[in-house]
């Protein structure tokens, strides 16, 4: 099946797109302004007409993919659509028009990943709190709170609660050296004064 579908997207779209086979279908690659007609050929002429997810992926200096599922009920045939966008501008049109369910994934890609869909009707904030700043799925935002209280990750000897004080408290991943309090604290922090025969050899 997925060797027939490969031979579909081809056959439409020539070297536009790329295709590989997936655990349970088949992946097809396509660049952002096909994006619309890629899924208009999955839903009309692949009878892909189920739309089961739409999300992103943050790929660090090569951008944003978009990653579309989509199932065919009449056929048993299952397709991941995926595009990719700029970091310094994530655009792409919106899909609502092809499938009415992608309405709140691209709404949920918009704010977690500032991927903005061009054509949306209501392309406005759906999980996260009035007045949120930035896209926390993306891997260059900082979590906050991991900072306000410890991190449930590996740990140094010591820093289980018990034995040893650790001579190096590790800073949890997503966070610079330089963020939060701990990092002011240590700029504000006066240096220690010598204290009575500190620094003299034991002979002195």
């Amino acid at each position: 099946m997925s060797a027939e579908l490969a031979a579909a997207w081809t056959a439409r779209f020539g070297d536009e797109v790329s295709t590989e086979e997936t655990h349970g279908g088949l992946a097809v690659g396509v660049p952002p302004e096909l994006w619309v007609d890629a899924l208009l050929f999955a839903r009309d002429e692949l009878a892909c007409g189920f739309f089961d997810w739409l999300t992103g992926v943050d790929e660090l200096t090569e951008g944003f993919a978009v990653v579309a599922h989509v199932y065919s009920l009449e056929r048993g045939h299952h397709l991941l659509v995926r595009t990719r966008v700029p970091r310094d501008e994530p655009r792409l049109p919106t899909a609502v028009g092809v499938y009415r369910g992608a309405d709140w994934h691209e709404r949920e890609t918009f704010e977690m990943f500032g991927v903005v869909f061009d054509g949306h009707p209501d392309l406005k904030p759906l999980l996260l709190p009035d007045g949120f700043e930035g896209h926390p799925l993306r891997k260059d935002f900082v979590l906050a709170a991991r900072v306000a209280k410890p991190w449930p990750g590996a740990k140094e000897p010591g820093e289980s609660g018990h034995g040893a004080p650790s001579r190096r408290r590790m800073r949890p991943p997503g966070v610079p050296d330089d963020w939060g309090p701990a990092a002011k604290q240590s700029a504000e922090r006066p240096r220690r004064g010598r204290r009575p025969g500190e620094g003299r050899g034991s002979g002195a």
